[in-house]
């Protein structure tokens, strides 16, 4: 099959929401809209496409504030859509797409869609199907796939209330298939891929403190110490800096686990005064013998009192020693 033949059989409208947005219309790319609103417009259908969706809620979405009734700011930018996509209600045109006004709303229909925003949620949904059902290989697949479709976040850059509850939708998806595959990888002990997930994690979000103790366990199953710190160290200074919280109980404890604070002490030479400490106090004790204190405050009071006995020194002897 040739590429033309190839093109032709293929969607005629490809759309990417997830990083830079691009739509393509029978292989050419849409770069310039004739009304600023426009393209949001269309973005905003596309993802309710199928659905009515009412002149308030569309003034809600896109041009929140303004009144409904009496702006026209809706109409220039469906009209300027119809004609930048060819989609006449009544005669849609190589397209396929018809932009529809009824019932105080409007409505989109697209004939022959291809959009990574419904591939990439149709792949994470498959993918977690298959591992609660315990299909790993068909799990791994999808969810792999799926990634690869997560260029970015939803329309990188735009800042609108539905966008960013899109946003927040898909990115909870993607972390939840990063999760899914973090886990196949540290049950294969593939420390390669279990990093590689790690760092794409922590690239949708930087203080999933589940992400860090995953690395902090890989690194102290390789006896990486340093590794292990540094990534607690790095957690505790994001989290404190731009949340102002503190690591969770678990992530301390595991640092604390694979780095206890009193490390065993090396082994000192004989008659080094600590060894010498320790062979006392680990010296069976003779019966009556006075209990050893390493206190030297109370060291007097722990000895046997003897008798002093009569110093057969001079008493200029004594008062030598005693200057």
């Amino acid at each position: 099959m040739t590429t033309a033949a190839i093109e032709t059989a293929g969607p005629a409208v490809r759309v990417r929401f997830l990083g830079d947005f691009e739509l393509t219309v029978n292989g050419a790319p849409v770069q310039r809209w004739r009304a600023g609103k426009a393209r949001g417009l269309f973005q905003y259908l596309v993802v309710h496409r199928g659905q009515m969706l009412t002149r308030d809620r569309l003034y809600a979405s896109l041009w929140p504030g303004a009144d409904s009734t009496a702006g026209s700011s809706l109409k220039v930018a469906a009209h300027a859509l119809r004609r930048v996509l060819d989609a006449h209600p009544d005669r849609p045109g190589s397209s396929g797409i018809r932009l529809v006004y009824r019932d105080f709303g409007y409505v989109l229909h697209v004939s022959g869609l291809w959009s990574d925003l419904d591939r990439f949620q149709e792949l994470v949904h498959g993918g977690l199907r298959a591992a609660l059902a315990r299909d790993t290989p068909l799990a791994r697949t999808r969810l792999r796939a799926a990634l690869d479709l997560y260029g970015g976040e939803f329309l990188r850059g735009e800042n609108a209330d539905w966008v960013v509850e899109q946003r927040e939708y898909l990115r909870a998806l993607a972390l939840r298939a990063l999760g899914v595959l973090r886990a196949d990888a540290e049950a294969r002990e593939d420390f390669v891929e279990l990093i590689g997930i790690c760092r794409r994690t922590l690239e949708i979000d930087r203080h999933h403190e589940e992400t860090y103790r995953a690395l902090m366990a890989a690194h102290g199953r390789r006896g990486e110490l340093a590794c292990v710190r540094r990534w607690y160290e790095l957690c505790a200074r994001r989290m404190r800096e731009e949340l102002s919280v503190a690591p969770d109980a678990e992530t301390q404890r595991l640092l604390h686990t694979l780095i206890p604070t009193q490390a065993p002490a090396a082994p000192r030479a004989a008659g080094d005064p600590a060894a010498t400490v320790r062979a006392l106090r680990s010296a069976p004790r003779r019966p009556g013998a006075a209990v050893w204190n390493p206190d030297p405050r109370t060291a007097a009071l722990a000895r046997p009192v003897r008798r002093a006995r009569p110093d057969s020194r001079t008493a200029a002897v004594l008062a030598r020693t005693a200057d």
